[in-house]
């Protein structure tokens, strides 16, 4: 009796197991699909935001930098800052835009998590309004990488190098 339990136990850890894996697969086979058409697009992935159920992307084409979805128009962006907990540490104004009437930073509300769970976003100032790109809240600095990461394509696009 004995050995049937566990034969049972052992056939429903290998379901399972076998029932993960192909999960993940079908996963991985979705995103790759989501990265191809993003590039068959004509656009450059900038990051992979990790949001809930699946993974966003940060590109760009010659025109637009792209969040999901919505497009934001390289020649509206007037500024971009980098966010930790809501407050601005770091800040790219557009030279078109850098001698209009003075402006308060960019911030929002700090979140609860607290120092122990900084909290990275970045904030795309347009015409239109400001677009807040939230990096997420992960330990060992990853969502601080992705914030400068987006931070540093907005800011080359913006403001081009004069030489």
């Amino acid at each position: 009796m004995r050995d049937v339990v566990a034969a049972l136990v052992a056939a429903a850890l290998v379901f399972a197991a076998l029932s993960l894996l192909t999960t993940l697969h079908f996963y991985r086979k979705r995103q790759r699909g989501a990265r191809d058409r993003e590039i068959e697009r004509g656009r450059t992935i900038i990051v992979e935001l990790p949001t809930d159920p699946e993974l966003t992307f940060v590109s760009e084409d010659a025109e637009h930098f792209y969040y999901g979805a919505r497009a934001i128009a390289k020649t509206e962006i007037e500024a971009v800052r980098v966010l930790i907990n809501g407050s601005p540490i770091a800040a790219a104004v557009a030279p078109r835009w850098a001698y209009s009437e003075p402006r308060q930073p960019t911030s929002f509300e700090d979140h609860p998590e607290g120092i122990a769970r900084d909290r990275w976003d970045v904030a795309v100032e347009t015409l239109s309004g400001t677009v807040l790109i939230e990096c997420g809240a992960i330990r060992e600095r990853i969502s601080q990488e992705l914030a400068r990461k987006i931070f540093d394509a907005i800011k080359r696009a913006i403001a081009p190098d004069p030489s």
